[in-house]
């Protein structure tokens, strides 16, 4: 791979905690600078369209991040997401011709000391590299179809269904 196309969404990934309003609220996406920081061997390209938490991206919202990723030329896609919807987006980009796409996020934001941001990063990078065609979503360490794994919110994890 000598090109990824990042495509950032917002989710809790882009968290970031205001002291004056005692909330967390969207911010810049922080792939870009995690990549930078780790100095990876290929480049990228980071298309940031949406900020917000999943509970309120659209089926809109789902349809722009489809047409945004279709419209690139590109093979290999990673789109960060927040976590609670991360799968019903991801079934909505099943059938993208000709891309490797694959969804991580975090469950901590990345501007936090032992988030799991860095990681789901590092094991996306890894496997939109890897993987056939196709859409794919990287948490907790492991690669998940779509049709096939669901976000556990008891547990803070995603798990086989």
């Amino acid at each position: 791979m000598q090109q990824l196309t990042i495509v950032t969404t917002g989710g809790t990934i882009d968290k970031v905690y205001f002291d004056d309003k005692s909330d967390y609220q969207i911010g810049s996406p922080q792939i870009g600078e995690i990549l930078h920081q780790l100095g990876v061997a290929f480049r990228f390209d980071v298309i940031p369209i949406l900020r917000k938490d999943s509970l309120h991206v659209t089926d809109e919202d789902r349809a722009l991040i489809r047409s945004t990723i279709e419209a690139q030329p590109h093979r290999h896609v990673l789109v960060t997401h927040g976590t609670d919807t991360m799968v019903e987006t991801a079934r909505v980009l099943a059938g993208i011709p000709g891309k490797v796409i694959v969804l991580t996020g975090a469950l901590n934001p990345a501007r936090f000391q032992g988030s799991d941001a860095v990681f789901n990063i590092g094991c996306a990078v890894g496997a939109v590299q890897t993987l056939a065609d196709g859409v794919y979503i990287a948490m907790n360490g492991r690669v998940w179809d779509p049709a096939t794994v669901r976000k556990n919110r008891d547990a803070n994890r995603f798990e086989a269904i």
